[in-house]
């Protein structure tokens, strides 16, 4: 394969030729690179596998996207599990910038099917391990309707769960209480929008950030409205934040099912309402995998490591976190 472009060829390589280095621990091929013109031996259904991926990647990289190295892991390992490798694999269109003029875009196929339901539905379950944007292109979303005028108010409301430790009673009044639990929720919030127009937009109650509890009794009318960690809730928790979608409004409910805090003899609420309100109309449930960790490479492989334990610990007789109620 000849790449024309210096700068595309560059990028296809990457620094010292690490791109090329990762195909071959990841595909059993052998790549190499002479001026313009990678090279690739093995077998010939992987050989075309890999001149495809490479094609692709180069396309995308032609229209304007700057390849990182998560994006070649990524579609490297697509292209591993048999995928096709498209220029828009790589390639998305961006949410909105943060508040350091970093585009937020969605990262992997299931990303871009995540943000596609929550724009074409009023209400989207999605579950998936942690690291796979769920909470955070969430936010990205509500802050990007909301400043394009589509939605009035942004809620984003949290459980108050303890994680497996039992905090006790915390000192300060009723908010400095609460803000411990909700604090992932503000790290989200603090890459959209300067703490300066967040305050002001908090006191005058156009942005909030709540427990759960403090949904009872209201109706959200022309909000977008997040329930994260959704399944630290009751049946009652639940059912409770669903009935309080008003009209022009929109839910996005996020959660890991294998990290349940709930006692053992609590069923989730999330749980439940997937098997509940599974073939609602106008409800859409996104599942995310392993495969959309954005985060460290490592944290891909602790998310499969224990899947595994957890798979040989049913199969045993014990039940895991996620098999609760």
């Amino acid at each position: 394969m000849v790449v024309e472009e210096n700068g595309v060829v560059a990028a296809l390589l990457g620094e010292r030729d690490e791109n090329l280095r990762l195909i071959e621990r990841l595909l059993p091929v052998q790549v190499s690179a002479r001026g313009q013109e990678i090279r690739v031996r093995g077998e010939a259904d992987q050989v075309e596998r890999v001149r495809a991926l490479l094609e692709a990647l180069a396309e995308a990289v032609r229209g304007g996207h700057k390849l990182t190295r998560a994006d070649f892991r990524y579609a490297v390992e697509m292209a591993r599990e048999g995928e096709e490798i498209t220029p828009q694999l790589v390639w998305r269109q961006a949410i909105l910038e943060s508040v350091h003029g970093r585009p937020v875009v969605p990262k992997t196929v299931g990303q871009s099917r995540y943000v596609e339901a929550i724009r074409e539905h009023d209400l989207t379950f999605c579950v998936g391990p942690a690291g796979t944007g769920k909470t955070y292109l969430a936010v990205a979303l509500a802050v990007a309707e909301f400043r394009a005028k589509r939605y009035g108010r942004i809620v984003l409301a949290r459980p108050a769960v303890e994680a497996g430790e039992k905090l006790g009673f915390l000192p300060g009044d009723l908010r400095e209480k609460v803000d411990p639990y909700l604090r992932p929720v503000y790290d989200a919030l603090m890459d959209f929008l300067p703490w300066e127009r967040y305050q002001r937009l908090s006191e005058q109650g156009v942005i909030e950030v709540a427990p759960l509890a403090y949904m009872r009794g209201r109706t959200m009318n022309n909000a977008f409205v997040i329930l994260d960690e959704g399944q630290n809730t009751t049946h009652e928790q639940m059912k409770m934040f669903l009935t309080r979608l008003g009209f022009d409004s929109k839910a996005v409910v996020t959660g890991d099912i294998t990290q349940i805090d709930l006692p053992r003899t609590v069923r989730s609420g999330m749980i439940e309402a997937q098997e509940v309100l599974q073939n609602l109309e106008g409800m859409a449930l996104v599942a995310l995998t392993e495969r959309d960790v954005v985060r460290h490479p490592l944290v891909k492989e602790i998310v499969r490591a224990y899947e595994r334990y957890e798979a040989r610990e049913r199969k045993g007789g014990t039940a895991g976190e996620g098999e609760r109620g």
